[in-house]
């Protein structure tokens, strides 16, 4: 779908002095300017800040909010803007695409401002009617003088929500003492997802971790591969691990994987002092059979001494 441009005249950018109000708490950084949302705005609006831009509405809605960019500097600044769709990493970090992200509009790409001033950007958010429902999460993205800095925009599109995740690939990297596994949202709604993990061996439990919320932010349609350190697993056992994973909306999923710990160099000290007792053994034997064979050899002699004598 086609993104919708603000028709927004160039005073709809408010310019004004700082110290920038409340609503500048937690900023996203970037040298000596900032972005931050503007106070007030989005679809849960707030007097004291927000971290965050929070927008919601059905398909084919139009939202509107505003970024707030701040200069404390004695210099101009000029920043770029774009709306970007956000994805997780491959370990789980949040990212943003390069592309613009054709739902987001914002009144200018570009916005030079003045020293010790800040410009609150309008930009709207066009649903498109086919829009799926659930988290459609985004980020506001400035980028000036080599800095690029986000900030967050978490977009839901009214309608059911399905919490739904996978856990799989788990496996035991012995030689680095960690649990490989990867975490899949299925789901259309954002997940925090939280792990208990269980081992049992032949001779018993081994490990017993209760749930706990991992530092990842699993974005729907979204694949992770993360790791669980185990830094004393046993030396000398067969063992069954067990990830159990949830999250709300009645989210679950368990996977398992099984590894065998055997102290490989104990059993290589083991066998060189079975061989050389072999080795020992065989010598003795071999002597044995010599000693054998020579006494049965000397009176075959003697028999032939006294046969010449007659």
């Amino acid at each position: 779908m086609r993104s919708i441009r603000l028709a927004l005249p160039a005073t709809a950018l408010l310019l004004c002095a700082l110290p920038a109000p409340a609503a500048q708490a937690a900023p996203a950084t970037g040298g000596d300017w900032t972005a931050a949302p503007a106070s007030g705005g989005g679809t849960r609006p707030s007097t004291d800040g927000r971290p965050y831009f929070y927008l919601e509405g059905a398909p084919g809605a139009v939202l509107e909010d505003k970024v707030s960019l701040s200069n404390p500097s004695g210099t101009p600044v000029t920043l770029k803007l774009r709306g970007a769709a956000a994805y997780n990493t491959a370990n789980g970090s949040f990212a943003v695409r390069e592309a613009p992200d054709p739902w987001i509009a914002l009144a200018a790409p570009e916005v030079k401002i003045p020293p010790h001033t800040r410009a609150d950007v309008p930009f709207a958010v066009t649903v498109p009617a086919g829009a799926q429902p659930g988290d459609h999460p985004a980020a506001l993205v400035a980028a000036a003088t080599g800095r690029e800095v986000g900030v967050r925009l978490q977009l839901r599109v009214a309608g059911p929500t399905l919490s739904a995740l996978t856990v799989e690939s788990v496996r035991v990297d012995k030689s680095r003492r960690l649990i490989r596994y990867a975490l899949v949202n299925r789901g259309n709604a954002t997940l925090a997802p939280r792990l208990a993990l269980h081992a049992d061996g032949v001779f018993g439990h081994v490990l017993d971790r209760p749930a706990r919320t991992l530092p990842v932010e699993l974005l729907p349609g979204q694949r992770v591969e993360l790791t669980e350190p185990w830094p004393h697993p046993p030396a000398l056992d067969r063992v069954t691990v067990r990830l159990d994973v949830t999250a709300d909306g009645e989210a679950r999923s368990t996977a398992a994987a099984t590894a065998t710990f055997v102290p490989w160099g104990a059993v290589a000290g083991t066998g060189l002092v079975l061989l050389g007792g072999a080795a020992a053994v065989l010598r003795l034997v071999r002597r044995g059979r010599r000693a054998a064979t020579a006494e049965v050899a000397a009176p075959e002699r003697e028999l032939a001494q006294t046969g010449a004598l007659r």
